[in-house]
């Protein structure tokens, strides 16, 4: 039971990349239903969880912007793909018998609830999962920015940043057959050695805020609830 766990409530920032799979495009339906398969062992144990969930695998801001796209507009559609990717999730955790709500941070009120802080606590007190989407609502700021500031508004034990790679490393390990992961790093190492965990907006709030981040593979089934009973998956953050 939910004694085991080490967190009681997190918050889990997915890459839209990751929901892609292997089609490398979409939203691959395997992914997201392994992923809902696992989120409802740990909810049904009694984690409180938030979910925020990236755009890239539709769209991504920062690319449209470099192809001569204006930077904000590019934003608001990446904003607008995060919204497609908290639906697909909603509807397969409820096909697993997850109960859950889709905040958005821009209005849309006949596909989601706008963001609230408080209704966000109270639907995870009452053992639903907050899937948060549009990002913050504004230009310029990642979802990883949003995930960091969501984790510190819904006073979350662990952000948890699901990848495709096991941990964080000095280096790039696709390139670099030689990088050392770490098992534990401190925030101010991270932005000093200029490692890409999150951006360093997202960085600095986190270690201001004291709140840790556990940086894991999620295609290694299991490895969600593992983090949480605090066995030593990926790099932990503090």
């Amino acid at each position: 039971m939910a004694n085991e766990y080490q967190y009681k409530r997190v918050l889990l920032k997915l890459s839209g990349e990751a929901l892609a799979g292997d089609l490398g495009y979409g939203i691959d339906p395997k992914v997201v239903d392994d992923l809902a398969d696992e989120i409802a062992e740990i909810v049904h144990d009694g984690v409180q969880l938030a979910v925020v969930v990236g755009g890239g695998n539709i769209f991504r801001g920062v690319s449209g912007a470099t192809e001569g796209m204006d930077r904000a507009q590019a934003d608001y559609l990446g904003m607008l793909a995060t919204v497609m990717n908290a639906l697909a999730l909603q509807d397969s955790f409820e096909r697993h018998g997850v109960f859950s709500r889709v905040q958005s941070a821009i209005n849309m009120q006949e596909v989601s609830e706008p963001y609230i802080r408080r209704r966000a606590i109270r639907h995870m007190e009452k053992g639903r999962v907050v899937i948060l989407a549009a990002g913050t609502g504004n230009p310029y700021f990642t979802t990883d920015t949003t995930a960091a500031l969501r984790a510190c508004e819904l006073d979350v034990d662990c952000l948890m940043k699901a990848t495709k790679v096991d941990g964080v490393y000095d280096s790039d390990p696709k390139v670099n057959p030689d990088a050392k992961r770490f098992d534990s790093i401190s925030y101010m190492e991270v932005l000093n050695k200029g490692l890409h965990v999150m951006d360093s907006t997202a960085t600095s709030l986190c270690m201001d805020n004291k709140v840790p981040m556990i940086v894991f593979d999620l295609t290694v089934k299991g490895n969600i609830s593992r983090a949480l009973k605090g066995e030593a998956v990926g790099t932990t953050v503090e």
